[in-house]
């Protein structure tokens, strides 16, 4: 059972909740990939996207994820909603919760943002990313897609490799991996590196090649460019040249390891065309375990709400 009516991140869920929901997910992709995908686990239930920042496979997946279920769903275009009046997020936040709305998805440029509405909502409130702090469901499937895999996390080296300053998907895994007991290691150009992940428990490795030596999972991120004021490398080119995954640099994992991205991939950037469509390539089961998580999700905070709200 979860312990709170909201998922705001990794950072305040326990091992035993992350493996909780992670079994759950298990159960939901059995469903989700079967042949009867009509559930009323979630009739009568309402589901509203609220997102501030473009998205298409977190908000999409969660959609596809609450109708699965036999929720009512619903999406807010902040571009043209009362936002551009001026209305407040917890002005926006109240709203919904008078139209009893059960759950709410944000994802929002300022790093907690999900943490106030939650605070002001009776609605169960789950993080779809909130500026450079966290996009936990991302890390979930992640996680999920690692363990489906290679049959556990627990004692694997995990590499990260790419925009890890402006990555709230690096910091949700790099927080979840470390809580089911995996190594994780990070390389990135300096510029591209916070200070303070080794303090937090990650590896930051030399090189690329340090970093994807002997790793059983090879995770590349995406080059944040909306994010960034410039000036932290050189070129793309030299960027891919110097810091992204190749055929030649994979062949220092693990002979089994797989390959991880969060989507979208600059091609050629972060990872070669070859290294994305190759065998070891996990980025669409990625997409569906996706699907998975969230209705898990939507699941287990329906039960919890059920129980004590």
């Amino acid at each position: 059972m979860l312990k709170s009516k909201d998922l705001l991140g990794l950072k305040d869920k326990t091992a035993e909740e992350i493996t909780e929901i992670l079994d759950e997910a298990v159960e939901m992709k059995r469903y989700l990939c079967g042949s009867e995908r009509t559930s009323a686990l979630l009739a009568g239930k309402s589901l509203v996207t609220l997102f501030y920042e473009n998205s298409t496979r977190t908000r999409s997946s969660f959609e596809l994820a609450g109708k699965l279920l036999g929720a009512t769903e619903v999406n807010i275009s902040v571009a043209t909603s009362s936002v551009q009046k001026g209305e407040t997020l917890i002005d926006t936040g109240e709203t919904l919760d008078s139209m009893k709305v059960d759950f709410i998805v944000i994802r929002h440029p300022m790093a907690g943002a999900p943490k106030l509405l939650a605070e002001h909502v009776k609605a169960s409130v789950l993080n779809g990313g909130d500026g450079m702090h966290e996009h936990p469901t991302q890390a979930l499937l992640d996680m999920f897609t690692i363990r489906e895999r290679l049959g556990k996390i627990k004692g694997l080296k995990v590499a990260i490799l790419g925009d890890i300053k402006h990555s709230r998907v690096a910091m949700s895994n790099l927080i979840g991996l470390r809580k089911l007991g995996a190594e994780v290691h990070m390389y990135a150009p300096a510029t591209m590196i916070p200070k303070n992940m080794d303090k937090m428990g990650a590896v930051i490795a030399k090189s690329r090649e340090e970093a994807v030596e002997g790793a059983d999972a090879v995770m590349g991120l995406r080059i944040q460019l909306e994010r960034q004021n410039g000036g932290l490398f050189p070129s793309l080119s030299e960027y891919s040249r110097f810091y992204g995954v190749n055929d030649n640099v994979l062949k220092l994992a693990k002979p089994n390891a797989i390959v991880l991205h969060p989507g979208p991939v600059n091609r050629g950037v972060e990872l070669t065309p070859q290294v994305i469509d190759g065998e070891k390539s996990v980025i669409l089961e990625q997409v569906t375990g996706g699907v998975a998580v969230r209705m898990a999700l939507l699941k287990l905070l329906n039960e919890f709400r059920e129980k004590n709200l």
